[in-house]
């Protein structure tokens, strides 16, 4: 799986409280939950974010609570990925469980620039930079993450190994 987008850019330590603010979270609708994310960083992001757009940033992305709706409502922005130095580990499993692919690449973090045109190939964890003709490494996906982010998250993935199983004991 290939995805391309635009760069939005971020530092280090983007906490869970700017990418959605608390103050938010008694809201039910995804949709309008999602046209909070990252107002306390950046009030333009809304607006501009289109479908396959893609976060670069540095450490620790997604540090702080341990909330699903950070990850949630960045995917619900259309953001196709997340590129970043390091992750929070409980954002990192929350963005894994809900099929938001993010990688780790210091080298891209630091070298990929805010607007660039960005293309990352998720079976090879090669991350190119369009607009300067750079490319980056990542360790792919193993296997059972990619079945994670190709059925949408971990409940659709468990569904369709389940269908997968019941199809295959039928057959005998």
């Amino acid at each position: 799986m290939r995805v391309k987008g635009t760069v939005f850019k971020y530092g280090d330590n983007v906490d869970t409280d700017v990418i959605i603010p608390a103050r938010y979270l008694n809201i039910a609708d995804a949709e309008e939950l999602a046209s909070h994310a990252m107002e306390d960083i950046d009030t333009s992001f809304v607006q501009k974010a289109r479908p396959g757009d893609i976060i670069v940033a540095g450490r620790n992305f997604g540090c702080g609570s341990s909330r699903e709706h950070a990850p949630r409502v960045l995917k619900d922005s259309g953001i196709s990925c997340i590129i970043a130095s390091s992750f929070a580990r409980i954002f990192y499993r929350n963005a894994i469980n809900i099929g938001l692919p993010i990688l780790e690449s210091t080298e891209a973090a630091e070298n990929i620039g805010i607007g660039n045109e960005v293309s990352v190939d998720f079976e090879t964890g090669t991350i190119e930079d369009l607009s300067t003709g750079k490319s980056f490494q990542s360790q792919p996906f193993p296997k059972f993450i990619q079945d994670i982010i190709d059925n949408d998250g971990l409940f659709n993935s468990l569904k369709a190994r389940a269908a997968e199983e019941k199809g295959a004991t039928e057959g005998i």
